[in-house]
């Protein structure tokens, strides 16, 4: 089996696999589980993007003041995105911006994540095709690491689509075609690796500004609407548990 034929499977199984697995928890959810999981998601967005992807894009990068830079302009560019898909729905005085932020702002978070989740998910092709390219061993650990990891993220990602007003059909179908992006980026990788690795840092870096972006300025304002103080206890023990998660995740993983 050719090296080439190794990654464009690990790929393919890095990427759908893990939306298959979150699919089996996440889709099966009850509707009132959806409130609670939206503060779990909170927790491994947050987790994903500062125990994870933000170290490896510092050390990938040549200059943490670049990487940082990028992060940077990363949140200022969703944050403008959001403002066109704002605007693109205004109508004279009719508009998105005038409705109350409750009807609105969940749906444009489920269409930040997707994109965020998409450059993600292509890095993680560039580092599987990387790790194929030095061993097959060591590629097809890292293909399974990649499928564990991601498992967490990808039940945090539907239940984001689910409370964004998406169907189930729909937040499955959004999630497999997003994970198609780990097969792009293993094939590419493959064919032009040197150039490719140069870009990861940036990519790995405006995942991450998305999935902080998402989790602080879409996500986290909506729990503030339940001030119970069970509300909030439940809200902060689930937000620590979604961390924990990706902790434990890459914890067992790097072992």
């Amino acid at each position: 089996m050719s090296v080439l034929l190794w990654i464009v499977a690990a790929s393919f199984a890095g990427g759908v696999l893990s939306v298959v697995c979150a699919a089996l928890f996440a889709l099966n959810a009850r509707a009132h589980w959806v409130n609670g999981l939206v503060s779990y998601a909170i927790g491994a967005l947050l987790g994903a993007a500062f125990l994870e992807i933000l170290p490896e894009a510092f050390k990938l990068g040549s200059d943490f003041t670049v990487v940082s830079g990028t992060i940077l302009a990363g949140i200022l560019l969703f944050f403008t995105l959001e403002k066109l898909l704002i605007w693109r729905h205004c109508h004279h005085d009719h508009c998105e911006a005038h409705e109350p932020a409750e009807q609105h702002a969940h749906g444009r978070s489920g269409s930040m994540i997707m994109v965020g989740n998409t450059f993600h998910n292509f890095v993680d092709g560039v580092i599987i095709a990387a790790a194929f390219l030095a061993d097959i061993q060591l590629g097809v650990v890292t293909a399974l690491a990649i499928i564990a990891h991601e498992i967490p993220q990808e039940v945090g990602d539907f239940m984001i689509l689910l409370h964004s007003g998406y169907t189930k059909v729909q937040a499955l179908l959004l999630n497999l075609v997003s994970s198609f992006a780990t097969l792009l980026g293993g094939v590419l990788a493959y064919f032009a690796l040197q150039s490719m690795q140069s870009v990861v840092p940036t990519l790995l870096s405006l995942a991450a500004a998305s999935m902080i972006y998402v989790a602080v300025a879409d996500l986290i304002p909506g729990l503030h609407k339940r001030t119970q103080l069970r509300d909030t206890i439940e809200q902060v023990v689930l937000i620590a548990l979604g961390v924990s998660s990706i902790f434990l995740v890459n914890l067992a993983v790097g072992a």
